[in-house]
């Protein structure tokens, strides 16, 4: 069996947040100034600065996507770092869309050259990541994700999972501290690569692992 790597895409594989941010601009006349990655107060209206109500946000992010989906860019050396422990291992891109957007994530990543299994998912991810893990049977796996409440999830529901912090998105990441819950925090993927392959390389679970002297 190979070991595991379950990734997120927004803010991990892809940038989202400034290209979303340019798009409330254009479309939308709506200032977006990302709140450590609280959305409900990131964005105002410049018509009377009022912050935009929930609904509206949840309702311009479904605008997003798919729609905007192209503007999206690839996050830099993710590409490389993918196809590197693709060599040795399973890859699957855990994203929060709603299922109508599979097929267009699919093809968005393809277009930059990355082509894994895509499941969806709407909330926490550790049920999702407890089930992809017994599906493949892998001795060992890692969870990447820029959001803490998703290393949390998967604390709870997959112990075992290695976790790793990432957010990938430059004017973001100096305003969010490391998640509690996730074993590490690396934001580039040229270094993010060599922690993911030592733990493919030991062999430990992450409950098994957590008295090692691992880097």
């Amino acid at each position: 069996m190979k070991p595991l790597l379950i990734t997120d895409c927004d803010e991990v594989l892809l940038h989202m947040v400034r290209h979303f941010g340019v798009w409330l601009d254009e479309a939308h006349a709506i200032d977006f100034t990302p709140n450590g990655g609280d959305f409900a107060t990131s964005m105002r209206s410049r018509a009377d600065g009022e912050l935009v109500e929930r609904a509206r946000m949840w309702a311009l992010l479904d605008g997003f996507f798919p729609a905007e989906m192209a503007r999206q860019t690839l996050v830099p050396h993710a590409r490389e770092a993918l196809a590197a422990l693709a060599e040795h291992a399973e890859i699957v891109v855990l994203t929060n869309l709603g299922d109508h957007c599979r097929a267009h994530r699919i093809a968005q990543l393809a277009t930059h050259g990355i082509a894994h299994r895509v499941e969806c998912n709407q909330g926490p991810k550790g049920p999702p990541v407890a089930k992809l893990v017994a599906e493949f049977g892998a001795p060992v796996a890692v969870f990447v994700d820029d959001l803490a409440v998703h290393h949390e999830s998967v604390a709870q529901h997959a112990p075992h999972v290695h976790r790793l912090h990432m957010i990938a998105e430059p004017s973001l990441a100096p305003e969010v501290p490391p998640a509690p819950f996730a074993h590490a925090r690396i934001d580039d993927w040229r270094d993010a690569r060599g922690w993911i392959e030592a733990r493919f390389a030991a062999g430990l679970t992450a409950d098994a692992a957590s008295g090692s002297a691992l880097p």
